[in-house]
């Protein structure tokens, strides 16, 4: 329940700040029994700090006659001090109007959707939906007490682990700390999800018990919910970030393995070239593109390296809104096409062709055409009756002899609290970037005190993910038929052409079909009213007219963007937990004002009317694309694994997922991520694949 006793008093600004009209105002829709439910997890420090003392002083003047209507609630939003009035008005009406948007625009049942136009449904027949259907999950207790290999992390580099060690023959120990979860499970929250995670997530880890501590320029460090946005999260579950990721499948460019070669090396920047190179992993690449499918067009982009074969599956047609931005790229000179996507255009492997839903991102996919490690290589190593997935289990250290050669794990059963060691004849870290880091820290020995595989000292250090960078543009026809996914132009000219105002780039590519509530929150244009009904009708005039262009910049690594282990602070089974510090490389802030300014020229020459974007983001960007934290070298003095991913000075410990990436390209990097698996996983299965 909120907590305010003049449960009237709420109501009655609530329906000025959204009052009804041809839609439902805020009684109406619910909002304030659904602020009830949020405001204890979500707003409480806005209760205690901000509305409460806010709606004192709003009562006060009430009770002196003032009248609670529209014309005193602009008047309060245009003040920062009044008498009588311990918190700013300005900030006051702004937060609520914000929040009770939220709880507005991100609710079906609130009725708002049909009002601004936007139909989640299937715009093609749906065949039979999927239905998933979870693994037996027993306790650690029911193990056996050795594998040939245990791989931690059961998304996109733990699922190849897993498909490529037992094609080879070897007994598998598939590791999650996240549970398989049903499409049903994670479900459409339009307010907790991975796109979106204002009010909690959907996908893991458990709000409570799971703390990141993050620190800021000054030292000073705060902790940090899953769900916050600096937390960094990435998926934990069955298929990790792939269970619920847009899908973009771009290769790296050959450039992207050599970024030091080309460009030098940035003062206070840790940027080098790649242990390998395009061509090298070229063959997993397509290995990648068949198995999982993929479907785009391999000769429509620029920049691109060889292919050994096409794309097994065409590209998703063109929306109305790429037709628009299209024709505003050929004004200006740029080639475009279609964006690859882990997505089947057509029937593929048991899995459907995509209908085309408007919920795509953060959300799994109602017929499987969406494709992950969960429902195509675990799968296959599930068939092989050499691979046993246990979820919920958490991997409190790695154990190694006193020589340095991995062993086992520990693990605990988040379950049922039980604990065990599993012994191995090879360890494969495969829990994301941050997560691999931390355990490798975690798992220091008398013999390793900094931790496994850190005796250079570069564990945990080079931590990047993507700044996204972009531009809104209002245009006064519609340009949203709503045809997910959405995302379905791009242009590589900037991946490595920002004419000296930047090293690298990356793409741009117009963007999935957006949530309401994501829409108010991310694309409401600066000048736009946030509150009354002015703001209802400019939602309804440029939710469909509204397009979107966006890429992520190829950042610069610096060392001081790392990952540590915190000192005070532990988690629910009393482990410590990670601690994120550091900030972008200023080279990496430069290019993304360059990639930003591309995106509004391009906006402007495809005829928008007003264009608008963002601020550039220069804090850490490990989320969902972290990488780096443990780069692969030739050179055990500057890196944390050779070529194929072995941890130096570790026998029989290796890695597969993106800690291995020196640099992160200017594009989605899940491809590299599995292409990168495939090959380094394939070097650990010739090898003998653990087998004792």
């Amino acid at each position: 329940m909120i907590p305010y006793p003049d449960r009237s008093l709420v109501t009655r600004l609530l329906d000025v700040v959204i009052p009804a009209d041809s839609q439902p105002g805020a009684t109406e829709a619910g909002v304030l029994g659904w602020l009830d439910g949020v405001a204890a997890d979500h707003h409480a420090e806005h209760w205690r700090t901000l509305f409460t003392p806010g709606l004192d002083a709003l009562a006060a003047e009430l009770a002196a006659g003032a009248e609670l209507d529209a014309e005193l609630v602009a008047e309060l939003g245009d003040q920062d001090r009044r008498p009588g009035w311990t918190v700013s008005p300005r900030v006051f009406v702004a937060t609520l109007a914000d929040v009770a948007a939220h709880g507005y625009y991100g609710r079906r049942e609130s009725g708002s959707w049909s009002g601004i136009g936007y139909d989640p449904a299937p715009k093609l027949p749906v065949p039979e939906l999927v239905r998933h259907v979870a693994p037996t999950e027993s306790g650690v207790e029911a193990l056996d007490g050795s594998y040939d290999v245990v791989v931690v992390g059961a998304g996109a580099g733990g699922g190849v682990a897993a498909r490529v060690l037992t094609e080879a023959g070897a007994r598998v120990l598939l590791l999650d700390r996240g549970r398989f979860l049903t499409t049903e499970a994670i479900g459409h929250d339009h307010l907790a999800n991975h796109r979106f995670s204002g009010y909690g997530h959907n996908t893991g880890p458990e709000r409570t018990g799971n703390p990141r501590v993050v620190a800021d320029s000054d030292g000073e460090h705060r902790i940090d919910a899953p769900h916050h946005f600096q937390w960094q999260n990435n998926a934990m579950t069955v298929g990790g970030g792939t269970r619920v990721y847009q899908g973009m499948a771009w290769r790296f460019q050959p450039d992207d393995f050599r970024m030091a070669s080309r460009y030098g090396v940035p003062e206070g920047s840790s940027l080098a070239d790649w242990p390998l190179t395009y061509d090298e992993l070229e063959p997993f690449y397509t290995r990648v593109e068949q198995e999982f499918g993929v479907c785009g067009d391999g000769s429509a982009h620029r920049f691109q390296g060889r292919r050994s074969a096409p794309y097994p599956m065409p590209p998703q047609p063109e929306t109305v809104e790429a037709g628009v931005l299209r024709k505003g790229a050929e004004a200006l000179g740029l080639s475009t096409g279609p964006v690859p996507l882990l997505i089947n255009t057509q029937q593929r492997d048991g899995r459907a062709a995509c209908v085309r839903c408007g919920q795509c991102i953060g959300f799994g996919c109602p017929v499987d055409a969406r494709a992950g490690s969960h429902n195509t290589v675990i799968p296959l190593a599930l068939a092989t009756g050499l691979c046993r997935l246990v979820p919920g289990q958490f991997v409190e250290r790695v154990l190694v002899d006193h020589t340095g050669r991995a062993t086992g794990v520990v693990v605990d059963d988040l379950r049922t609290g039980a604990r065990r060691e599993i012994r191995a004849g090879a360890v494969v870290l495969a829990a994301g970037a941050i997560e691999t880091a931390r355990l490798l820290l975690a798992s220091s020995t008398p013999e390793f005190p900094d931790g496994l595989g850190n005796r250079s000292g570069h564990v945990g250090r080079h931590l990047q993910g993507h700044n996204y960078v972009g531009a809104f543009g209002l245009f006064d026809d519609p340009v949203q038929d709503l045809h997910g996914p959405g995302v379905s132009i791009a242009t590589t000219e900037y991946t490595h052409d920002l004419d000296g105002e930047g090293i690298g780039g990356g793409v741009i590519a117009n963007e999935v079909v957006k949530m309401p509530a994501l829409f108010r929150v991310w694309a409401i244009a600066p000048d736009a009213p946030r509150w009354g009904h002015a703001a209802k009708q400019w939602m309804r005039d440029a939710y469909l007219r509204t397009a979107h262009l966006m890429g992520p910049i190829q950042e610069i690594p610096n060392p001081q963007a790392r990952v540590t282990l915190a000192d005070d602070v532990r988690d629910a089974i009393g482990q410590r937990v990670a601690r994120l510090s550091g900030a972008q490389h200023p080279e990496s802030v430069r290019a993304a004002h360059a990639l930003r300014r591309r995106a509004e020229r391009w906006m402007h020459a495809s005829g928008a009317r007003q264009v608008w974007t963002g601020p550039v983001q220069t804090g850490l960007t490990g989320g969902q694309h972290q990488a780096g934290t443990a780069r692969m070298g030739t050179d055990p003095a500057h890196s944390v694994t050779d070529p194929y991913g072995r941890v130096h000075g570790h026998a029989g410990l290796w890695i597969s997922d993106a800690s291995l990436h020196v640099t992160n390209g200017g594009v989605n990097p899940v491809l590299t991520i599995l292409a990168l698996a495939y090959r380094c996983i394939g070097e650990l299965a010739a090898t003998g694949a653990g087998r004792r």
